[in-house]
């Protein structure tokens, strides 16, 4: 039976990036960018845990920090989708070309 090795785990956290990266690039709708970092907060964590594991398998360093990162990213969720709603409620769009930023 073959077991994951640490390239294959790198591999797949880098197309979760790149995905996450395209995302944010490409898309105007506030939601969809969010969930793009999202993305890209996940393939960190990814990397995380495959480091901890492969490299420093006695430790839980990797494992702390992933879990300090759910939690800024649960955070900055919560905060995004509140200045998202705050936005929609003033200008009737979650697109980020047809809202108007800078109007109070």
């Amino acid at each position: 039976m073959n077991e994951i090795g640490l390239t294959q785990v790198l591999f797949v956290s880098t197309i979760l990036f790149f995905i996450g990266v395209y995302g944010f690039l490409t898309r105007r709708n506030m939601v969809t960018m969010l969930m793009a970092i999202e993305l890209i907060l996940n393939s960190v964590n990814i990397n995380f845990v495959a480091f901890n594991k492969f490299l420093y398998a006695d430790k839980l360093d990797g494992t702390f920090f992933t879990i300090f990162i759910i939690t800024i990213a649960a955070a900055e969720a919560a905060v995004a989708i509140a200045i998202i709603i705050h936005l929609y409620r003033n200008s009737k769009t979650i697109d980020v070309n047809d809202a108007d930023l800078m109007k109070f």
